[in-house]
């Protein structure tokens, strides 16, 4: 893969041109027994070059606010605010201290869907609170995109009008001030009792880039990157884009490797992680046209070469 291949002449895998400053902090809603939401924020050093677009980051089953930190400094070093969440009940507190590999405490642990809800609600609760960050002049909250990898991908699915639930009960919590969003390792709706597919993806309303990969099987459930994809296939969202990393596994978003082994292709991977993920919001957040005819008229295939294939869809599949 080149450089010279990529959108623009400016732009490299290997260079953050901004200065990243890290914050962390805690919220707590009142209006839920004072639940925590913890948070950590990437935010370009020289504010001269703002107001920045955000983008809210939500983590896996298990997870916290680090992961992912490759993708979001990338990002970040880029002109955007990202400000990841954790979701305590679905986050690291599930298996910290506790013997064993974490993933196989996880497995014996059963998680309410009480605490999926909960998970959803900090969303909105999050949104609600960024204007009292010291970074919020800096903050273009015109400009918001959702991302998240696993549960969070899912969460982000959610936030972009998700159904969930069935018939007469059915229900939406999409949230209208995101404009589009990057779902990493897609979550398949696994409960459908008969119900079509686009029952439940028809309701995502923006563009999603969804990124998977031939071997993201999941961790701790019984679906492989093959159920992943129907999310794309029957979303009914506008401007639907998909990437399929050869040999692309489950963990090499969030950073880390839990019980995998080792990926050869790890390397090249977050590379195109990061250079996929800059792309997109660069086309639907900033506007950048250039971005947007380099994902949807072919010049990312010819850069992904055979590492990967990508898709686009400009309309939805009737």
């Amino acid at each position: 893969m080149l450089d010279n291949l990529l959108w623009s002449h400016h732009i490299s895998p290997a260079v953050e041109p901004l200065q990243i400053a890290i914050s962390r902090g805690e919220w707590f809603d009142e209006s839920r027994h004072g639940r925590k939401v913890a948070y950590k924020t990437y935010c370009p050093v020289d504010h001269h070059q703002g107001p920045f677009p955000v983008i809210i980051w939500s983590h896996g089953l298990g997870g916290s606010r680090d992961g992912a930190g490759f993708i979001s400094r990338y990002v970040a070093s880029h002109g955007y605010v990202v400000v990841h969440i954790q979701h305590i009940g679905t986050d690291s507190s599930l298996w910290e201290g506790k013997p064993g590999h974490p993933w196989d405490v996880i497995r014996a642990t059963h998680i309410p869907r009480s605490a999926t809800l909960q998970r959803f609600k900090d969303v909105p609760f999050a949104l609600s609170r960024l204007k009292t960050l010291d970074i919020a002049p800096v903050m273009d909250f015109s400009r918001m995109g959702m991302s998240g990898h696993s549960f969070g991908g899912m969460t982000t699915q959610v936030m972009a009008g998700q159904r969930r639930g069935y018939g007469a009960r059915q229900y939406s919590l999409f949230r209208k001030e995101f404009s589009a969003g990057i779902v990493y390792s897609p979550g398949p709706y696994l409960h459908k009792k008969g119900h079509p597919p686009q029952d439940f993806y028809g309701g995502i309303h923006i563009p999603l880039l969804m990124m998977t990969g031939t071997e993201d099987d999941s961790p701790l459930g019984n679906f492989s990157a093959k159920d992943r994809v129907e999310v794309f296939t029957h979303s009914g969202g506008p401007d639907q884009h998909l990437l399929m990393l050869d040999k692309g596994d489950h963990m090499v978003y969030s950073g880390s490797r839990g019980k995998l082994d080792a990926n050869p292709k790890r390397d090249i991977h977050e590379q195109i992680i990061k250079l996929l993920s800059l792309a997109f919001w660069d086309a639907y957040l900033k506007g950048d046209e250039h971005a947007k005819e380099w994902l949807t008229e072919g010049g990312v295939q010819k850069w992904l070469e055979s590492e990967a294939t990508y898709e686009f869809r400009e309309k939805p599949q009737l």
